[in-house]
């Protein structure tokens, strides 16, 4: 375990990332190993929900405790119960708090305070004025004392090209900006580099197939959502004819035949959902079922020529899919998001046939 671990909460049915440490916190005299949980918009859980402000009052005062009483009481709630011996600790009030400031700014998606002293850098070694360079030591003192060292990411230089960037020592000051230029240089170099086999990652931005019901029916031209499963699409697969793949998954849920046969007929693809959840499960479904779905996609787009063009439309794209299959394992927040990454693998598998690279799969269509 890090020194911070993920988690979350739900505020209005949204999920706001989250992070936690342990730490002590001090109440009638005993100190009790907790978890001091930090969220993306800025509230942090010793406790009670506080913000930033108030949590620095609740580590000034000793609520949340840095330092440690030889010989006090601790406490893990139901685990154990000891005194402390010679305790040692390694973060003070201004650490603490510095860090959790970091984690807030990080959760959010901004820079910490390491991010902002190394911009600062930057904007020093390209402009280097009075203002630029206070500037700079500023946004370096800012970095809570503790983990200066490990701003430049370097163990062995430490802080020590930065701190000489806004020093008095000019030769010093040189050294630095030798120093940052071959960092850049190095930068470049490992950005330039293209792996021979293609990009590690695409240039395109991230497409989100919406999840979009149409309960007046589905418009002419729906665009990228003909990627839901739920669109209609008939495939054939092991002997049945299904109205889209949704119908065809679930039907191959059941091991009740009447089941298969009304899914079959329905045209609602949330109706047959609902035929399937009160029949039985297959037996083995839950270990087969991303097997089963990634040959039903593949029969939708080998069926449907068009449907296969706006998949590969995409290019490399990074696909997301929130269509709602009232299943975290299919799609949506803190599942495996296996849709959109089997409708990834679907889409480089049409690339590879229109390339004319032949990729054996295997087919199983009526």
């Amino acid at each position: 375990m890090g020194r911070f671990d993920r988690t979350f909460r739900e505020v209005d049915g949204e999920r706001v990332e989250g992070t936690w440490r342990p730490v002590f916190i001090r109440n009638g005299g005993t100190y009790f190993l907790t978890s001091l949980k930090i969220y993306a918009d800025g509230v942090i859980d010793c406790w009670e929900h506080v913000t930033l402000d108030e949590f620095a009052v609740k580590v000034r005062t000793g609520w949340v405790a840095t330092t440690l009483p030889d010989g006090a009481r601790a406490s893990a709630h139901h685990v154990a119960t000891w005194n402390f011996a010679n305790p040692m600790t390694w973060v003070d009030e201004d650490g603490l708090i510095g860090e959790v400031a970091d984690e807030i700014d990080r959760l959010a998606g901004r820079p910490d305070s390491t991010g902002r002293c190394l911009a600062a850098a930057d904007v020093y070694r390209h402009d280097r004025t009075e203002a630029n360079r206070a500037a700079l030591e500023a946004a370096y003192l800012a970095i809570p004392e503790h983990l200066r060292g490990y701003a430049l990411g370097d163990m062995d230089r430490k802080d020590g090209p930065l701190r000489a960037l806004f020093g008095a020592d000019n030769e010093a000051r040189q050294r630095a900006l030798d120093y940052f230029a071959d960092q850049d240089q190095a930068q470049a170099t490992v950005e330039e580099y293209v792996p021979a086999d293609g990009p590690a990652r695409s240039d395109r931005s991230t497409i989100t197939i919406r999840g979009t019901v149409y309960p007046p029916g589905w418009p002419d031209d729906p665009g990228l959502e003909v990627l839901q499963n739920t669109y209609p699409a008939p495939i054939t697969f092991q002997g049945g004819t299904y109205p889209s793949v949704t119908h065809a998954y679930w039907a191959l849920s059941t091991s009740d035949e009447r089941a298969r046969a009304l899914i079959a007929e329905t045209t609602n693809p949330f109706q047959a959902r609902k035929i399937a959840e009160a029949a039985p499960r297959r037996e083995g479904w839950a270990d087969a079922r991303v097997a089963v779905m990634s040959a039903l996609m593949r029969e939708k787009y080998r069926a449907h020529p068009r449907l296969a063009d706006v998949l590969l439309s995409t290019g490399d794209a990074q696909l997301v899919s929130n269509e709602y299959l009232r299943s975290a394992f299919w799609s949506g927040p803190g599942g495996r998001h296996w849709l959109a990454r089997l409708l990834e693998v679907v889409r480089s598998e049409l690339a590879a046939a229109r390339a004319g690279i032949s990729v054996a799969t295997q087919r199983s269509s009526g």
